[in-house]
């Protein structure tokens, strides 16, 4: 089946609103690179962090006050995405509504924390505020009962394809149960220890924080014709050869597409998908938001999905496709267009 997408939110280092930021990218913009360091190491690592004005225009929810960055960003997205579809949650509408959340390292930067506290300050300083935010499922735990979904609530965690599962696995959920929404979230908050690991993994990406929502429904404004399973790889070498995999089945079951937005990001990513595309949408012009918005890791799919789907509206093409690499180790797409009903 098809499933649509009825609205979208996000929160980057460029700001919030759709339309400025996509302004922003069209005009070249890039957020300025900020310093990340530690008290307990000389090492200086560089990030893309969403600016605190941005925080500021957002305001704080008074039921999220101690919860995680990377929960409130989560969060702020989903609002916006459920206001961009104009969707008000009752009770009603939440007894008929799934959440989704993608997640890659949001719960390691609290390990750190928490953990940290208790080697500087000895067992007493432990926070049990703190605790509960190094549980993966956090965030969405945070979303569902500020929506007061009761019902379906799910994390799936994985690398910077994540996001691309979750609507994957949305998708199976519109197929097998009766509901009428879907929201799917992901999020990243960026952390010295973060930082560090990518660095000694010799992953060069200029990492990012922020957070991704898209509301998914029967009908809306655009159209996920086809999301691919994914295919996984156990070395970088399997790389090009996954998604090669992905694009061609693509590419069978949908034709030709008007644009492709990539997930390059300055690692053997680049090489690796550049070819592929390069062999099955060689004519079709490409695009990186990650150039721009660097990687979000968790929400980086859905950053780049939102991207599509706001191309499709802008600039009056037809169909696009979603290109997304992972780490640790992913390959999937999906074919994205606007919607006839």
């Amino acid at each position: 089946m098809s499933v649509n997408i009825q609205g979208m939110g996000w929160v980057t280092p460029l700001g919030a609103g759709l339309a400025e930021v996509w302004t922003r990218i069209e005009n070249g913009e890039r957020p300025p690179l900020q310093e990340i360091t530690t008290v307990h190491s000389p090492g200086i690592h560089g990030g893309f962090l969403v600016p605190p004005k941005t925080v500021e225009s957002l305001g704080r929810n008074p039921r999220l006050r101690r919860s995680s960055v990377i929960t409130y960003y989560s969060v702020a997205a989903a609002l916006a995405a459920l206001e961009n579809a104009g969707i008000q949650m009752t009770p009603a509408t939440a007894d008929r509504t799934a959440v989704i959340f993608a997640i890659c390292s949001g719960g390691v930067v609290y390990t750190r924390k928490f953990y940290e506290a208790i080697v500087r300050e000895g067992a007493n300083a432990a926070s049990p505020l703190l605790f509960p935010e190094t549980v993966y499922n956090a965030s969405a735990s945070h979303l569902s009962a500020l929506l007061g979904v009761t019902g379906m609530s799910y994390t799936l965690v994985g690398d910077g394809s994540v996001g691309m599962t979750a609507l994957k696995f949305a998708e199976q959920l519109f197929e097998t149960s009766e509901i009428d929404h879907c929201i799917v979230a992901g999020g990243e908050e960026l952390d010295w220890i973060l930082c560090e690991a990518y660095c000694e993994w010799r992953l060069p990406a200029t990492l990012a924080e922020g957070g991704a929502a898209l509301v998914l429904g029967r009908s809306g404004r655009f159209a996920l014709d086809e999301i691919h399973e994914g295919v996984p790889f156990s070395r970088r070498s399997g790389a090009r050869p996954a998604i090669r995999k992905v694009l061609v089945d693509l590419a069978t079951k949908c034709g030709a597409v008007d644009l492709v937005v990539g997930s390059a990001n300055h690692t053997f990513i680049d090489a690796a998908e550049s070819a592929a595309i390069a062999e099955n949408f060689h004519e079709t012009p490409v695009e990186l938001p990650k150039d721009f918005l660097g990687e979000a890791l968790g929400a980086g799919a859905l950053i780049q999905t939102i991207f599509a789907a706001l191309a499709l509206e802008r600039r009056g093409i037809r169909k696009t496709l979603v290109s997304t690499l992972g780490f640790n180790h992913q390959a999937a797409g999906l074919i994205l267009s606007a919607s006839a009903a």
